[in-house]
């Protein structure tokens, strides 16, 4: 006998809701965590592609001039995922330290994308310490959008946190054996930037690569002792930008096992002019300072980057074959 009553009651599958996770600015510093807080609370996650020339081109058709190139590739991220996901996040970040502010662009960047697509959903989640919006508080409330379970939340959240700090002692772990066991000829570069440039498909990831294929050790400024961020004071005590901060604290922190500087900064950065300034100015280190823009030539950079690696090689009197003598 057929029963239709039965069948309406019959228990649906729950369907999973999709996060859209653009691949730009803070994904590159905090995405191990986001998605293991993400799954905790039973979403599926999507993370848009590496950075292309179609990603930023449409990056910029959708950013005003004045806008960062980081900007820029951030909404065509978020173009990307458009239609793809059920929500697309955009973390809202303030201050992440006690006392000290991060760039303007993370404090705007949600109301830019919320202004910028007007039929897509995004989620936020809003981190603010110095006006006591800690990180705890800022993903729970985030998390009870996806669960009104708080022991869910609570639980999603430490077992995340673990496995990111796990995730930077293999870093840094990995980071240490590569300085350790470099040749003494072999020049040591720092690569000092952020890590949605380090880390992004089209700007500082062909550069890394760039520069092992010359035969330089890469040592990574974002990986470093969460200590080090307090050696900053011995170059300025006045930045109070929290992730340049960062980059002063690596830089003397690693300054001792390097033979050079490459500094990486996405046009027009207020806050990595200055310190680049101050580290020019401070610190008696060979340093080349790449100004990357939608504009800039492969070919260029490359040129200028084997100049400064052929330089830090003479500097340790690596020997090279004599050039011909031609008369005049």
């Amino acid at each position: 006998m057929y029963y239709p009553r039965a069948i309406s009651i019959m228990e649906k599958p729950k369907i999973k809701i999709k996060i859209g996770i653009p691949r730009g600015l803070l994904y590159h510093k905090y995405n191990v965590f986001w998605k293991s807080f993400f799954e905790g609370l039973g979403c599926d996650i999507l993370v848009s592609p590496e950075t292309n020339k179609e990603i930023l081109e449409n990056g910029t058709n959708l950013a005003i001039d004045e806008s960062c190139l980081s900007i820029k590739i951030f909404l065509g991220h978020i173009a990307y995922l458009k239609g793809k996901a059920d929500y697309i996040f955009v973390p809202h970040f303030v201050s992440v330290h006690k006392g000290e502010r991060l760039c303007v662009k993370f404090w705007g960047i949600y109301d830019i994308a919320k202004n910028t697509f007007d039929d897509i959903k995004l989620v936020e989640c809003t981190v603010d310490v110095d006006n006591f919006k800690p990180f705890f508080l800022g993903y729970f409330k985030m998390g009870w959008k996806f669960s009104k379970n708080p022991f869910k939340i609570i639980k999603s959240y430490f077992a995340a946190k673990k496995i990111e700090k796990e995730n930077i002692e293999n870093l840094e772990r990995a980071q240490w054996e590569t300085i350790n066991s470099k040749k003494p000829e072999t020049p040591s570069i720092l690569v000092l930037s952020h890590p949605y440039t380090t880390y992004d498909g089209l700007l500082g990831k062909p550069i890394t690569k760039f520069l092992k294929e010359q035969g330089v050790n890469v040592i990574y400024s974002d990986i470093a002792d969460k200590e080090s961020r307090h050696l900053a004071k011995n170059i300025s005590t006045d930045v109070y930008w929290s992730y340049n901060k960062d980059l002063l604290g690596s830089l003397e922190y690693y300054k001792k096992y390097i033979d050079g500087v490459v500094f990486l900064m996405t046009f027009p950065c207020g806050p990595d002019s200055l310190v680049i300034n101050l580290c020019q100015h401070k610190l008696n280190i060979p340093m080349t300072v790449l100004v990357l823009d939608e504009l800039q030539g492969e070919a260029g950079i490359k040129t200028r980057l084997e100049s400064f690696v052929d330089i830090l090689k003479l500097r340790k009197n690596i020997k090279k074959p004599a050039l011909p003598i031609t008369s005049l």
